[in-house]
C-alpha cells in the first residue's frame, strides 16, 4: 500500500512538472521565429513528446491510485 502511494505522488509531481515545462523556453524558444527539427517545428515535436508522457503517466496513475485498493477490497 505504501509503495502505491509513493508512485501516485511521483506521478502527480511528474504531471505538474511536464505541465510547467510546456510553457518554458524549452518548448517555446525565445527570439527564434521558426525553430525546426527534421522539417517539423520544434514546438510541435516537444508538445507531442509531452503529450505522450502525460498519457503514459495517466495510465500509470490509474494503476497506482490509492483509491483503487478501496474499490478492490469492496468487491
Amino acid at each position: 500500500m505504501h509503495k502505491k502511494k509513493k508512485y501516485w505522488t511521483l506521478c502527480c509531481i511528474a504531471a505538474v512538472v511536464l505541465s510547467l515545462i510546456t510553457f518554458t523556453p524549452l518548448v517555446i524558444p525565445q527570439g527564434v521565429s521558426k525553430p525546426m527539427l527534421g522539417g517539423v517545428p520544434y514546438s510541435l515535436w516537444t508538445s507531442f513528446i509531452i503529450t505522450v508522457a502525460l498519457v503514459v503517466l495517466t495510465y500509470i496513475g490509474t494503476r497506482v491510485h490509492p483509491g483503487m485498493e478501496e474499490e478492490e477490497d469492496k468487491s
